[in-house]
């Protein structure tokens, strides 16, 4: 079983708070799982505090910028100087945190406004990633974003306050949104209802200690090791486990802020809460508007662009001992039913040892081989859910860009009508992609003799 692992992707772990027990907060964060720890600036001293400590710690590094809340302070000479230290030093992986505070207002709002565009040029200028403090100024930090073209560097929404539809907005921008363990507090169902409606490939997470403390420890200080409360938080909201979590937004983290990721290497069988799944294609026969791969090659955290189509010997060796698995699932990037032959062979021997068997497919597959192929995975196959997603054929074909035309919706129904006869559980998704007609769908799902699922948008890949 691998260890969860999670990156603090906000932290202020300089200064006072941490001077009394510095090298045991780093030893209960490494035995927490932490791999990374991102120090943030808040002002010239403190920037150059991350600094510091990131160059003594490799695991350590560092963002420099201006906080809203000392806007009022800054000099033309400390652009000069938060240029010299992010171009200087390649630990500096951000700008930030910078942004606006109309809570607090510790500095007149032009100020705010005009530092924050300053940083913004800055980070552009460097090519760096931006980290935004946002407290009760939504509707300017996104105006603002939009005026500097800050998606042209991208970044993250810290200690995310707003709405889902804020967030949306935000990852559409090309932003990342960071939870914190105000996620934990009872009065935040808006911060959840955040995390349950967008991609855990969209997240980040933070303690943005020493503030923010998350339940249990409310109200003491904060500090990195706490992010996995954090994550559990996440991964029960998401339905998924700590360790998908943790890996997705580690992903995430070192991909936003350029960290080496460890060697990515394709993934035939990858875990997924507690199913193992099998990726033995790339190939599709229908090219989905809404499916993930066209972006690039990663679902949970998993990378899965094949080099090249593994044989069964291969898949059973990438298995290893599956008993200890809820399920394997033949589900990767691809249609894995293209490759009828190969996924008998492996769902036979997964049989053999005991093992519950699901396919997840597009339904296409009787007309992929000219015939129905149902009758060859009875006794194979316990599961298979088909992806619908239409009620109709032209909402089909316009979703799904199936090549078989009208042929191709009419064929996944009628695989749909005949599946249960061959394989005991048969299930109907479809995706909320905005516009489709779920209700319909499950009309027509019923009306097939099989059971419906709505697969939320929020989580396809």
């Amino acid at each position: 079983m691998n260890q969860a692992i999670f990156i603090d992707s906000h932290a202020h772990i300089y200064g006072s708070d941490f001077e009394a027990d510095f090298s045991e907060m780093l030893a209960r964060a490494a035995a927490a799982g932490l791999a990374e720890i991102v120090v943030v600036g808040a002002d010239l001293e403190s920037s150059k505090a991350a600094l510091a400590l990131a160059a003594q710690h490799p695991h350590l590094y560092a963002a420099v910028g201006v906080h809203p809340h000392d806007a009022a302070g800054v000099t033309p000479e400390a652009y000069d100087e938060l240029r010299k230290l992010a171009a200087e030093n390649p630990k500096v992986v951000a700008i930030g945190e910078i942004g606006l505070d109309f809570y607090r207002d510790r500095s007149p709002r032009p100020l705010q406004e005009e530092v924050f565009r300053r940083q913004i040029r800055l980070a552009r200028e460097l090519e760096l990633p931006v980290i935004v403090h946002d407290r009760d100024a939504h509707d300017r930090v996104m105006a603002i974003l939009r005026e500097e073209e800050a998606t042209e560097t991208g970044g993250v929404l810290h200690c995310f306050s707003g709405d889902l539809e804020m967030a949306q907005e935000c990852i559409a921008m090309g932003f990342y949104i960071s939870i914190p363990g105000t996620v934990t507090y009872p009065s935040n169902e808006q911060l959840r209802e955040v995390v349950r409606g967008i991609k855990t490939e969209n997240l980040l997470i933070e303690t943005d200690c020493p503030y923010l403390s998350p339940v249990p420890h409310r109200g003491k200080r904060n500090e990195p090791s706490y992010v996995r409360i954090t994550a559990e938080k996440v991964a029960e909201l998401k339905g998924l486990s700590l360790e998908d979590v943790g890996r997705i937004t580690t992903f995430n983290s070192r991909r936003l802020f350029r960290i080496a990721q460890p060697d990515q290497q394709a993934k035939i069988a990858y875990k997924i809460r507690n199913s193992l799944y099998l990726n033995i294609t790339n190939r599709c026969s229908n090219r989905c508007t809404f499916c993930p791969k066209f972006d690039d090659f990663l679902v949970k955290g998993h990378f899965l662009k094949l080099e090249h189509e593994p044989t069964s010997a291969e898949i059973l060796a990438a298995v290893g001992d599956p008993t200890g698995y809820d399920e394997v699932v033949f589900c990767g990037y691809g249609e894995s039913l293209i490759r009828l032959d190969v996924v008998k062979k492996v769902a036979a021997e997964l049989k053999r040892q005991g093992v519950k068997v699901r396919i997840n497919s597009d339904g296409q597959a009787n007309l992929v081989h000219g015939r129905n192929i149902l009758p060859e995975l009875q006794g194979l196959v316990d599961s298979i859910s088909v992806s619908l997603n239409a009620s109709d054929p032209a909402t089909y074909k316009r979703l799904c860009n199936t090549p078989f035309g009208d042929a191709g919706f009419n064929g996944i129904c009628d695989f749909l009508r005949e599946a249960p006869r061959y394989i005991p559980e048969v299930v109907a998704t479809a995706v909320t992609v905005p516009g489709i007609d779920i209700a319909a769908v499950e009309r027509l799902a019923v009306s097939l003799g099989v059971t419906f699922r709505v697969r939320e948008y929020a989580e396809v890949g």
